[in-house]
């Protein structure tokens, strides 16, 4: 059994141990975040967001609860709303997990996108293209989440008294790292052989019963896969439509992403990038099962509900 802030810092320490980039990468993160922090104003310092001093995911934290109460039982969602938090009353659940963030966690959740900028370094993009692509996205997307209702779930696990928390990247994190690793082991020559390694995993193999399976959005199955990259697993939400042309630069051949707009395919079938979606839900699923199975090594009960597709790796749903 963990305390909910226990089970906040797994999360956390997860997050960074799967994170694509080196750890000493990750931990600039947080050193900028506290220069930032020393160099601002006294009055300034009250609109710091001081996670970030000590958690690198701007998208993942602990929303609302008392951080030492012990935790038996979790319900956990792809989405949580006041629907869930009804139904985590009723269960008599001690906590609710939500992945997709809410709060501040959704405010800022570009702060979480210099991971793929640095992704995108690491395959020879030149660091000032992909930092100036993105700063442009980045504006975009602040400005369209400013008008969202950000607090609405967290206000009902007030009013009801449920702790609640999120974990968005550091799952994500662990999704990535399960994808490549197959792919690496199993190097797939041709894109029909990579959806097909894909829909072997139980995840998507699911989601392909669903009629949500993995997807070819752009290319044909009879090509050849090139250099396979992962740039649109992890890293907050979608990045910039305009990278595919540096990507292809560097000699990516096939991109295996959760989703993607039209506006994002048509740009990646310009510079004649394969593109493979695994799928949202299920891709969200795979990385939030994998962290199911160590809160439930640690006599964690784990519910889940809101698109999860639960699967433990001992193969039994």
């Amino acid at each position: 059994m963990l305390t909910l802030d226990e089970i906040y810092k797994l999360a956390i320490k997860t997050g960074i141990e799967n994170d694509p980039r080196d750890k000493k990468t990750v931990q600039k993160v947080l050193v900028r975040a506290k220069k930032e922090f020393e160099d601002l104003k006294k009055e300034e310092k009250e609109f710091f967001d001081k996670e970030r001093l000590h958690n690198p995911y701007a998208d993942s934290r602990i929303y609302f609860g008392d951080e030492n109460k012990k935790i038996k039982k979790l319900l956990a969602g792809v989405d949580i709303d006041t629907g869930e938090m009804l139904l985590a009353k009723e269960l008599g659940v001690d906590a609710v997990m939500s992945h997709h963030p809410e709060g501040i966690a959704l405010a800022r959740i570009y702060d979480v996108m210099d991971l793929q900028v640095d992704m995108l370094a690491d395959l020879g993009v030149p660091i000032n293209v992909a930092e100036a692509l993105y700063d442009i996205r980045i504006s975009e997307l602040s400005k369209s989440l400013s008008g969202a209702n950000h607090y609405q779930s967290i206000d009902a696990a007030r009013l009801l008294k449920i702790p609640f928390f999120g974990v968005h990247t550091p799952c994500d994190n662990l999704c990535y790292q399960f994808l490549r690793k197959e792919v690496e082991r199993k190097k797939p020559e041709y894109v029909s052989d990579l959806l097909k390694l894909i829909k072997e995993i139980p995840e998507y193999r699911e989601a392909t019963k669903m009629g949500a399976g993995p997807m070819l959005f752009a290319g044909n199955p009879k090509r050849r896969c090139g250099k396979i990259v992962f740039t649109e697993i992890t890293g907050g939400t979608s990045g910039s439509k305009d990278i595919y042309k540096w990507l292809a630069g560097q000699g990516v051949g096939t991109i295996v992403g959760m989703h993607m707009s039209k506006e994002f395919r048509e740009e990646a079938e310009k510079y004649h990038i394969n593109v493979v979606i695994a799928g949202h839900m299920s891709s969200d699923s795979l990385g939030l099962n994998l962290f199911f199975d160590e809160l439930e090594k640690k006599g964690i009960e784990v519910i889940t509900c809101s698109g999860i597709i639960r699967v433990k790796r001992n193969g039994k749903k």
